[in-house]
């Protein structure tokens, strides 16, 4: 691979042209240090020599070893590690964790202090775990088998024999990174490698975060496909396609099926390192296997592997290592309102004067970087947004039981002079909270604010100094009820530290906000030309249709390396594929330094998590006894435990409507899973039609935000008629489904099962299914098929069972008549999401949506029953306040519906003070006697073209048993 280290090179001189004026010395410096560390480095890993294993012992719940250095060392990114240690632990018997690691432990590793994994278990699975290590000592390799299928193809397996013969050519053409020069086991200070066969094709997802033009499963370089490079490093960008973007999960989910028994099996990979990476899948030509291949740039391999072996499994499996979702608010389901671009006060309380007016409800309502005094954190400008009028606004939003979510960027404003008054500058100052240079001085950098600190999480007093100035913006009148984290990467206009001679009083951004002159808005969905159709974005202008009159579309450790010597911390050998190129670009530099010497180079991914976990720790001071509520940019395995997850900054694009579907349903699998879209599209101005599509489909996702950029046109939902009816309709059927949405995030904090899944989770034995991600289940009765594409009135949609599951249609009851494993067209008017409810559910459901999720809260509720053709069904909800922080009463309601009728049976100490209203069961034959609780009822209709019977003003007490029984 030298040809990298020449390509490296020039793409450091090009991408330092713009620095060159400003520091010439460090240019050079870093150009002659990637020199002199070329000449040292193979930058070529053929002749690596891989590892032998020696002194093997058995443990109790493992095994532990010594790997030393086969041969001479080849130093091809970084120098090799003589000694490491093995350490296999059979966790569980679903859990198995294999670390290669080095022996001096001087390679960083993420400390229990930030995620703390369960330690090493006190019973022994070595016997009856269905994960199996396997391992060949010279040189060493090893492969995971299942115990229940010794034959069948290892789930993981590095063995050269199983490897395809190398050097092999760019697997991707364009990409010379992708030749595959030879696949042992490499551990540099500054380079890691492994890979592992898969099956040819194999079905992979997750690892991430990403937009993949491939969707939710990864393309792994078959069927027409050209492999993936996964970058792990946080990058503040605009959703770009197949690039890496805010998050890192290094975790993948494998689903095979064997077309012999015609069963399928899933498991899980993750990868426990923060380490900037990439992770390659690809199948190299005329191979009999895919592979997938890990290119770290410091850490360990610090592996679990997890059985399945259902999709579903997998993720819970994942969720009790890492730590289960944050337990949401009740209010954090309802319909929230944003913009970049609300200039003062006054409109801000216009918007929800104008959704009150039209009858849309709005439970949340936000304020981007506009609420700031000189766009500083913690602050409300005096002018614009007074905090006794933002109080007063906010204490108006209480009154009619809705709430308020400020903005909270990750740098704080550098204090200009002695004079310029900023507490949450000064007040981290004293506590010694900032990031520093090597030197010991403050890094600083440059973000909306002008030059800026950051707070350094490793730090002793951050978590006092971050409740701190949180509390006092609350007690100052920002009255907030939960909190918006954005900017987390951590990202910064400057590259590297902005250093001496700066002029601190300069305030401006290096470039032209979006909307101000010079940098107009003028991007618009594809099919929609605002030349010929205006500016309005309206579906029709003069009676005559907007699309197509144009068109536009868019493609596509220990300690670490601060206390290693020998260490390029500022240009690593290996160039990981970050979109930016160099990883100090609109980012922290990686040579900024932690407390106790960590530097940013080891710990950039985790930035995002330290501070989310920092946040819900601030909010619970604050607030004890509620359940914090946080949406956060930049995620880290594990953030799931404090903070759900917007996708960023998304374009009014039909193409990204349709990846927010990829996007939430990688986070189920990350472990966050109260996750969605900024509604509409962020970047761009979108029109009519697409933001009535969009609101009708993130209705039917868990985090329902519209947000868009300043200088676009506005997007709030009443802007349009129709976008105003489209959104009231989705929303009145989300407010019935809470219930429902309300027990799945339930059942996710409890056990990690995710609440949004693909169909294959479901049905995971019909390979038809495995690629679908224009469609998805909410649970496991719940189908949305929405309409992703413009001036259409239908869209095609399967029905997952192959013939075995009665789908229903939402709205009418209806039976669709769907044929066996291929797409039926269904009829999708402007205004309408096709969602359908399987056969076999018992849902419980707020009988009269309101318009918060307060009122609808109060009022009273029903139940929907679909038999099976046996006439089963089974449902629970789960219920309590809403907002106290578990453990706290609750009850869970347990609907089971037999031949012939319904009983609910109910556990726990929480008083349910709603009744239960209505009762309707699908798909019985029409009885002649109804009872309730063994008592004989008239009040009853039954619909013989839904087989439809209807139970209706019952006021039924939920806290005990009910029956309901017909024959």
């Amino acid at each position: 691979m030298v040809a990298i280290a020449f390509a490296a090179l020039l793409l450091l001189s090009g991408r330092h042209l713009g620095a060159l004026c400003r520091q010439p010395s460090n240019l050079q410096r870093d150009i002659q240090n990637l020199a002199v560390e070329a000449s040292a480095q193979s930058l070529n890993v053929s002749s690596c020599p891989g590892y032998t294993l020696h002194a093997l012992q058995q443990t109790k719940t493992g095994i532990s070893a010594h790997l030393n250095l086969a041969g001479p060392a080849c130093n091809a990114f970084g120098k090799d590690i003589a000694n490491l240690t093995l350490e296999v632990t059979y966790d569980s018997d679903t859990r198995l964790h294999v670390n290669i690691f080095d022996t001096a432990n001087s390679q960083y590793t993420i400390p229990s202090s930030i995620i703390p994994l369960p330690g090493k278990p006190n019973k022994v699975f070595k016997k009856s775990s269905d994960l199996v290590f396997n391992y060949e000592p010279s040189p060493f390799a090893f492969w995971i088998t299942r115990r229940s299928e010794p034959k069948a193809q290892p789930l993981f397996d590095t063995r050269l024999s199983s490897l395809p013969a190398t050097p092999i050519p760019p697997v991707i053409p364009t990409d010379n990174s992708t030749a595959l020069d030879g696949f042992p086991l490499v551990f540099e200070n500054q380079y890691l490698q492994l890979t592992s066969a898969l099956p040819l094709g194999a079905n992979i997802y997750g690892l991430g975060e990403t937009v993949a033009s491939s969707g939710f499963r990864r393309d792994v370089g078959t069927d027409g496909g050209v492999g993936t490079v996964q970058t792990l490093w946080a990058r503040d960008i605009a959703d770009p396609i197949n690039e890496n973007i805010y998050g890192s999960h290094p975790i993948y989910l494998e689903h095979r099926y064997d077309a012999k028994t015609k069963k399928s099996q899933s498991h899980g990979v993750f990868l426990f390192s923060a380490a900037g990476s990439d992770i390659l899948i690809v199948t190299p030509p005329s191979s009999k296997v895919s592979l997938i291949e890990y290119r770290l740039l410091g850490g360990t391999l610090d592996f679990y592997f997890l059985s399945g072996p259902t999709p579903q499994k997998v993720i819970e499996q994942y969720g009790e290592l890492v730590g289960l979702p944050t337990w949401q608010p009740a209010w954090g389901f309802g319909f929230h309102l944003c913009r970049w671009g609300y200039t003062n006060i006054n409109e801000t309380r216009e918007q929800v004067t104008k959704m009150r007016e039209a009858n849309i409800p709005l439970e949340v309502m936000w304020n981007d970087i506009d609420l700031y005094h000189a766009v500083r954190d913690f602050t409300a400008d005096p002018v614009s947004y007074p905090y006794n009028e933002v109080k007063a606004f906010i204490d108006e939003l209480h009154a009619n039981h809705q709430h308020y979510i400020p903005i909270v960027d990750a740098a704080i404003a550098k204090q200009v002079n002695s004079s310029d008054i900023y507490d949450a500058y000064t007040r981290g100052a004293e506590l010694d909270v900032w990031m520093k240079n090597p030197d010991g001085s403050e890094y600083v950098g440059q973000v909306w604010p002008g030059y800026t600190v950051f707070p350094d999480w490793f730090s002793k007093n951050a978590q006092t100094y971050w409740t701190e100035v949180f509390a006092n913006w609350s007690r100052s009148g920002v009255e907030f009820s939960g909190i918006w984290l954005d900017m987390n990467e951590v990202s910064s206009f400057c590259q590297g530290s902005c250093g001496s001679g700066i002029d601190i009083s300069n305030t401006s951004v290096p470039f032209i906000l979006p909307g101000k002159p010079g940098n107009p808005i003028l991007d618009y969905p594809e099919g929609y030309n605002s030349t010929i159709s205006g500016p309005s974005g309206n579906i029709t202008v003069n009676g005559t249709l907007t699309y197509g009159a144009g068109s536009s579309s868019l493609t596509k450790r220990g300690l670490g390396a601060g206390h290693q010597a020998g260490v390029d911390l500022n240009t690593p050998p290996y160039t990981i594929h970050n979109g930016f190129g160099d990883l100090s670009v609109h980012a922290v530099a990686t040579n900024a330094t932690h407390a106790g010497g960590i530097v940013e180079l080891d710990v950039h991914n985790l930035w995002g998590l330290m501070e989310e976990k920092a946040t819900h720790q601030a909010l619970l001071k604050i607030q004890p006894k509620k359940r914090p509520f946080v949406i956060s940019r930049s995620t880290f395995a594990s953030a799931g435990k404090y903070t759900g997850h917007w996708l960023g900054d998304n374009f009014s694009k039909w193409q990204y409507m349709y990846f927010s579907i990829q996007g939430v349903l990688q986070f189920q699998l990350f472990q966050i899973p109260f996750v969605g879209a900024d509604t509409c599209g962020f970047n761009g101005n979108t029109d009519e039609e697409l933001c009535n599509r969009w609101q009708s489909l993130s209705a039917f996702l868990p985090f329902y935000r519209n947000h868009n950029i300043m200088g676009a046109i506005s997007q709030e939902p009443y802007r349009w008629d129709s976008v105003a009816t489209a959104s009231r309709t989705a929303i009145s059927a989300r407010y019935a489904l809470l219930p429902y949405w309300y027990t799945l995030f339930a059942n996710s904090s409890l056990f990690g099962t995710p609440p949004v899944r693909a169909l294959f989770f479901e049905f995971p034995d019909e390979p038809e299914l495995f690629g679908v991600d224009k469609q998805y289940l909410i649970g496991r009765d719940i189908l949305v098929t929405p309409v992703l594409t413009p001036n259409v009135t239908t869209v095609n949609g399967i029905f997952p069972g192959r013939g075995s599951v009665t789908w229903r249609d939402w709205y009418t009851h209806d039976v669709v008549n769907a044929t066996s494993g291929v797409n039926t067209t269904l009829s999708a008017p402007l205004g309408h999401i096709p969602v359908h409810v399987r056969d076999g559910a018992a849902i419980l459901l707020h009988s009269t949506p309101a318009y918060t999720i307060a009122e609808t809260r109060e009022g009273p509720f029903s139940l929907l029953v679909t038999l099976t053709s046996a006439g089963t069904a089974f449902g629970t909800a789960y219920l309590d306040d809403g907002e106290s922080l578990p453990p706290t009463p609750s009850k869970t309601l347990t609907f089971k519906a037999k031949k012939g009728g319904v009983t609910i049976q109910a556990h726990g100490s929480f008083k349910i003070a709603q009744k239960l209203e209505t009762v309707t069961i699908l798909g019985v034959k029409k009885p002649k006697t109804v009872n309730v609780h063994d008592r004989s009822v008239k009040g009853w209709t039954y619909v013989e073209a839904q087989q439809k019977l209807v139970l209706d003003k019952l006021h039924l007490d939920l806290n005990g048993e009910v029956s309901v029984k017909w024959n």
